[in-house]
């Protein structure tokens, strides 16, 4: 199950979504039939994980999850993807798309988040960033909200890439920063110390909202939105040298 959420997410986000942009067309591998039952219950047990987690939520964090007057570019840690769709299926009403690989892994991949309620955009941040950017920005324009990890898809753990930041701006969107403290959870020995919470147990759920104005402002950098979601995504397991260096 890890493999398959680790496998090329550019969450760093048919329900059909125009996947051309600057004459550029993306040759997408998909899966089905047969191929697309083989995940179907793997798909399944996760929702039902999930769906015993007990969210802590406080007021100013659902107000901000709710926040319906614009799409919204959430931003989270990669770790903390598990969650996810569970924190969309509670508190949006909107459909949440993640950018993918358009590989035979990220075809996979696309075909377990359409199970647990997520939707997809296929393209790559690592090999063609503007198509990627122009696809995201399409999906907002058409009022969807988008997922993004900024340290993802290979890290390093807790290091802030602008990409989710420029989407965001140029679709004129909110971004909201969602952080996640487990109560009982398994952390992984993968390069992001990816997070599985004990089921039945509690998450700390924490959001906050940046608006398009205070996205204009150059005073919001990539290092200022990495010190606020560190902040509400406390990590026991920080060790010296580069994580530290981000965690201001």
């Amino acid at each position: 199950m890890s493999c398959i959420m680790r496998s090329r997410c550019d969450f760093h986000f048919p329900d059909t979504v125009s996947q051309k942009t600057d004459n550029i067309e993306t040759q997408v591998v998909t899966i089905c039939g047969w191929k697309r039952m083989l995940i179907w219950p793997l798909g399944m047990l996760v929702r039902l994980w999930c769906a015993s987690i007990r969210f802590d939520c406080d007021e100013k964090s659902e107000k901000a999850l709710r926040n319906e007057d614009t799409p919204i570019a959430f931003i989270l840690w990669h770790n903390r993807l598990f969650m996810i769709g569970e924190v969309f299926r509670r508190y949006r009403r909107r459909n949440l798309y993640a950018l993918v690989s358009a590989s035979k892994d990220g075809a996979w991949l696309a075909a377990f988040f359409d199970i647990i309620g997520i939707k997809c955009v296929r393209g790559s941040s690592s090999f063609n960033a503007r198509e990627s950017v122009g696809l995201l920005i399409n999906v907002m324009q058409q009022g969807h909200d988008i997922g993004i990890t900024p340290d993802g898809p290979r890290g390093p753990i807790y290091e802030f890439k602008g990409g989710g930041m420029i989407v965001a701006r140029r679709a004129k969107a909110a971004a909201v920063l969602i952080g996640m403290q487990f109560q009982h959870a398994r952390q992984l020995r993968s390069w992001d110390r990816f997070y599985l919470p004990r089921p039945f147990s509690r998450v700390r759920l924490r959001s906050e909202l940046v608006t398009p104005g205070e996205l204009r402002d150059r005073a919001t950098t990539p290092e200022s939105l990495s010190r606020r979601l560190c902040a509400i995504s406390p990590d026991k397991k920080l060790v010296a040298g580069r994580d530290a260096k981000v965690v201001v």
